[in-house]
């Protein structure tokens, strides 16, 4: 199928010469646009895209959460990955949620606040391998939003009217997202300077001085242990970003690579291994064969990736074996294509030695943005605060929502995601890479928890098999099979642009569909980049379901 052969779509793809940033937002956007202008690195663009995001998003991004990077530096032709996700605290422990009377870690509240944050560690150690710009310069678009006041996106709206609850019962983020007690409009504007604060001491002290070892850390801590969370300034001081080994698959002569755990990155490179032995392309996008392969793919992942994700440090996951081709070709027998196995009812093919019950709820919000630079640089980075609006908990006088991604731990101690002090929890966030001939070609991610493989599924088989451009792959109707942010089902979720016969076929073949909107935040916010070497662009796309934008100079 030729090339650019895909769907008329809403907007064209972007397409540049000499850098590029696609983020889930147009201000981080252009923050990070303006910064490559500026002779910026990718690493100078990301964080200072990443920390407007932190203002401008605060539902998905912040200050107070993790993030995880994969990055292609051409001076050596290799893929980096940078492990910026935080452990739980030395007091943290299974014991202390018990003596609380508690069955499970609360999603919400201090209590849910158990883990260190490590994105801004990750901006540091980012910035001192790659950077080129002044580290201070990257935070002034964010301070000034922060000070003066950013402007409430659609999403932004959507989410704050969702969560008035979670607001007057934690007052420290209401007093910011429900100014005068009242619901704020599209296009009105909240001030932070609590937040503009915390961001100017980053700047003008750096990370480890001005966050982890410093007043910040100190006024988050003392808040949060007066109010149940068991976490520690010493927690900040002794965390540190880590440079870890990407994880790889092929597929169709390109190089597909993902995170490691304590991220779910090997379900997506299992996925992309279960479905290349099929002819995809003859299939035809948007059909019933292409929908119901796809999610059955994705149900005989999971099964792996729920018996086993947790931190490696802690337990031995065997990632070589279950991302192998091998091991693809015998669980490939699992899908029938005129029937549809249960999602979670699949047994792993590895199974793990505890009899812990395994059922997981991975919903979060996040923020996925790529950018390139003009030497070539490439770099995809995610970056959460879990929930919307993480923990619901503003540390202190800090404007800092602290993440709630410690609420996945496990208390029980047969599970492998069972919570140890000191130990990174499940992580759904997965930013990705696929390169051509050791060059890299297409930066791609989502937010959206479980969504996050499926979606990567569907941008790899869209893009490699169907010929779409960046646009198009992103604007293509998508599926979910499973739960995400802000569910509660398990069906196969289908965007309502997908057609009714479609829809049937696959009802046809026992899958538990259900019809959402024509374009449906569940499906979440992707954005990607290509690296075309042949015609010397580079071809950006952002997700209309979000309000980002691709730039380009």
């Amino acid at each position: 199928m030729s090339e650019y052969s895909g769907p008329r779509t809403g907007r064209p793809p972007t397409r540049a010469e000499n850098g590029m940033i696609a983020t889930s937002h147009h201000l981080a956007s252009q923050a990070g646009i303006t910064a490559l202008e500026e002779g910026g690195s990718a690493i100078d663009a990301a964080i200072a895209a990443n920390a407007v995001l932190c203002v401008v998003y605060p539902h998905m991004a912040g200050l107070g959460g993790d993030g995880f990077w994969l990055i292609h530096d051409p001076d050596d032709a290799e893929v980096r990955a940078l492990n910026a996700s935080g452990p739980a605290g030395r007091e943290a422990t299974r014991e202390f949620y018990r003596h609380q009377g508690r069955e499970t870690i609360p999603e919400r509240g201090p209590e849910g606040a158990l883990t260190v944050p490590g994105a801004v560690d990750g901006w540091r150690e980012a910035h001192d391998s790659f950077g080129s710009l002044d580290w201070s310069r990257l935070f002034e678009p964010a301070i000034e939003y922060a000070e003066e006041g950013m402007p409430v996106s659609r999403s932004v709206a959507d989410w704050i009217v969702e969560d008035v609850p979670i607001f007057e019962e934690y007052p420290s983020s209401g007093e910011i997202f429900l100014p005068d007690g009242s619901v704020p409009a599209v296009g009105d504007r909240i001030e932070q300077p609590d937040l503009a604060d915390s961001l100017d001491t980053i700047a003008e002290q750096g990370a480890r001085k001005g966050f982890y070892e410093g007043d910040i850390a100190d006024r988050i801590c003392e808040d949060l242990n007066d109010r149940g969370s068991p976490l520690l300034a010493d927690d900040f001081a002794e965390f540190e970003a880590e440079w870890v080994d990407p994880i790889t698959t092929t597929y169709r002569g390109y190089t597909a690579y993902e995170f490691p755990p304590n991220t779910q990155g090997f379900a997506a490179l299992q996925i992309l291994n279960l479905i290349e032995d099929f002819d995809v392309a003859s299939w035809g996008d948007g059909t019933v064969e292409y929908y119901h392969h796809l999610a059955e793919a994705v149900k005989v992942a999971f099964a792996d990736r729920d018996e086993w994700l947790t931190d490696p440090e802690f337990v031995d996951v065997p990632v070589d074996e279950l991302i192998s081709k091998e091991y693809a070709d015998d669980r490939r027998d699992l899908i029938e294509a005129d029937s549809a196995l249960e999602m979670g009812s699949i047994d792993p093919g590895i199974t793990f030695d505890g009899d812990a019950d395994r059922a997981i709820d991975p919903g979060g919000d996040t923020v996925y943005f790529c950018a390139v630079d003009e030497d070539g640089l490439a770099v995809s980075v995610i970056q959460s605060i879990y929930h919307d609006f993480g923990s619901g908990v503003v540390g202190g006088d800090t404007g800092i929502i602290m993440q709630n991604r410690g609420s996945f731990f496990s208390l029980d101690e047969n599970h492998p995601n069972c919570l140890d002090p000191g130990k990174r929890t499940f992580h759904t966030l997965i930013p990705a890479m696929l390169t051509q001939d050791d060059e890299p070609y297409l930066l791609y991610g989502t937010m959206g928890g479980e969504g996050q493989p499926q979606t990567h599924a569907a941008m790899v088989t869209r893009l490699v098999d169907f010929g779409y451009d960046v646009q198009q792959t992103i604007e293509a109707p998508r599926w979910l099979m499973g739960r995400t942010w802000g569910t509660e089902s398990r069906d196969l979720s289908l965007e309502g642009r997908i057609s009714d016969e479609v829809v049937r076929g696959l009802r046809l073949r026992g899958q538990p569909t259900r019809v959402l909107t024509d374009w449906n935040d569940n499906m979440g916010h992707a954005q990607a980049i290509r690296i075309d070497r042949e015609r010397g662009w580079l071809e950006g796309g952002a997700d209309p379901r979000g309000d980002g934008a691709a730039l380009g100079y």
